[in-house]
């Protein structure tokens, strides 16, 4: 992700463009009513962006957090299908295409790509920013309902990020009965929130009953081992923000954390990590706290400390949402 050329850079540069002109107070208010949105519990049947507005306020405020949460989930799932890379993508109500960025900054290369959206100006802009990716070049960017009434051709990837929010719980399930059947491998990303954790789950057991092996972040198929309603699973990830959007939100940090819920599931063999870091690591003086969801599933707290050598070390580097033990080479 330090490369220059790294598509998470080519996204920001592509962003920078596109948002050149537009009055950040015009922003902001866009941008009220789309965190509304975003954070409400009563499904929409109208596309949540409107106009060009709406679209570049929705770009500079979730477009790179999207990308991060989606790159993160992806990362996870790569790592237990270690052989195997998507020949195809399609992104479910994809927007603007964040998540086909993080496709691409997962698997380098080029692929068949397909964005589906009901929102016409979000497809339009999406295309607009996606020509700064050469692996994004030949996308197709299509206009379709979400819901019940989608088909999709069979794909190897099928992506659905911050979606299932907006959809009744119906939709929902004809939804990922549809994803289940035409797909491979299904990646979806929700809020970080109880509710979004919710839709997670529901999805997860979903894509199970139809014969998918969880691949991340659970080491394991099994029932999640969270009593509902006492927790729930969520990871972060760190977002660079850009000037607009620190006048935007009204911060100064140069950086914020997404918080995002997600499961990762496909037909392949998998070798799912042996534990997940599901908080984040508790560092204190000669020993770091790590909270684990293990395989056997069963949430478990362990202590590691200087005694334990590299295992310690790599316990201080260790991030939220990693797999434990860290691989050795």
């Amino acid at each position: 992700m330090n490369d220059p050329a790294s598509p998470a850079d080519a996204l920001r540069s592509s962003l920078a463009t596109l948002l050149d002109g537009l009055p950040p107070r015009q922003a902001a208010q866009a941008v009220e009513r789309l965190i509304a949105s975003y954070r409400g519990a009563t499904p929409t049947d109208a596309p949540i962006l409107r106009d060009r507005a709406d679209v570049a306020a929705y770009a500079a405020y979730r477009m790179p957090a999207t990308f991060e949460a989606v790159h993160s989930a992806l990362e996870a799932f790569a790592q237990a299908v270690p052989d195997w890379t998507p020949g195809s993508h399609t992104d479910v109500g994809g927007g603007t295409g964040a998540a086909t960025w993080a496709v691409t900054a997962t698997w380098p290369g080029e692929r068949s790509v397909t964005v589906l959206d009901w929102a016409e100006p979000a497809l339009q802009t999406g295309r607009e920013i996606a020509a700064a990716n050469p692996a994004l070049q030949q996308a197709r960017w299509q206009r379709a309902r979400i819901g019940s009434a989608l088909a999709l051709d069979p794909t190897d990837l099928v992506t659905v990020s911050y979606v299932l929010n907006e959809l009744t719980a119906p939709d929902r399930t004809t939804l990922l009965d549809t994803v289940a059947s035409a797909a491979q491998a299904v990646v979806i990303v929700e809020p970080g929130t109880p509710d979004g954790y919710a839709r997670v789950i529901e999805a997860r057991d979903r894509l199970i009953g139809a014969g998918f092996h969880v691949a991340a972040p659970c080491p394991h198929s099994a029932d999640c081992p969270i009593v509902p309603g006492t927790d729930w699973c969520h990871f972060s990830a760190r977002v660079s923000r850009s000037s607009l959007h620190r006048q935007i939100k009204g911060g100064s940090l140069a950086y914020e954390d997404e918080k995002f819920s997600y499961v990762a599931a496909t037909r392949l063999p998998v070798t799912p990590a042996p534990t997940r870091i599901v908080r984040k690591p508790q560092i204190r003086k000669g020993q770091v706290l790590l909270d684990l969801c293990e395989t056997e599933p069963a949430l478990r707290r362990t202590t590691v400390t200087k005694r334990h050598g590299d295992l310690y070390k790599a316990a201080r580097d260790a991030n939220w949402g990693d797999a434990w033990p860290p691989a050795v080479d």
